[in-house]
């Protein structure tokens, strides 16, 4: 579930940039991405790894019907629990 909520987060993201920027075709992102560090339900602070495919899955579902639909996403796995937009590509 913290791989959708990432995906999530990370197209919210790309489509205020793409809005912001006006950015139509984006071609492939590079994405950096750690552990998520996560607090719920009153719950301390916890730290779960994040899955490679299951986070491809949910950036996937969630560019559905969004200008980032047909955009390739390339994820690398980097120590620490944030992610960052290392790279987008445009046509």
């Amino acid at each position: 579930m913290h791989d959708f909520l990432l995906a999530k987060e990370i197209i919210d993201k790309l489509l205020r940039i793409a809005s912001k920027k006006n950015l139509i075709n984006i071609k492939s992102v590079s994405l950096e991405v750690g552990s998520i560090a996560l607090a719920h339900n009153g719950l301390s602070k916890h730290v779960e790894d994040t899955t490679i495919e299951n986070l491809e899955f949910g950036l996937r579902n969630i560019a559905k019907n969004t200008i980032l639909e047909n955009t390739k996403f390339s994820i690398s796995k980097i120590p620490g629990e944030h992610w960052k937009i290392k790279d987008i590509v445009v046509e």
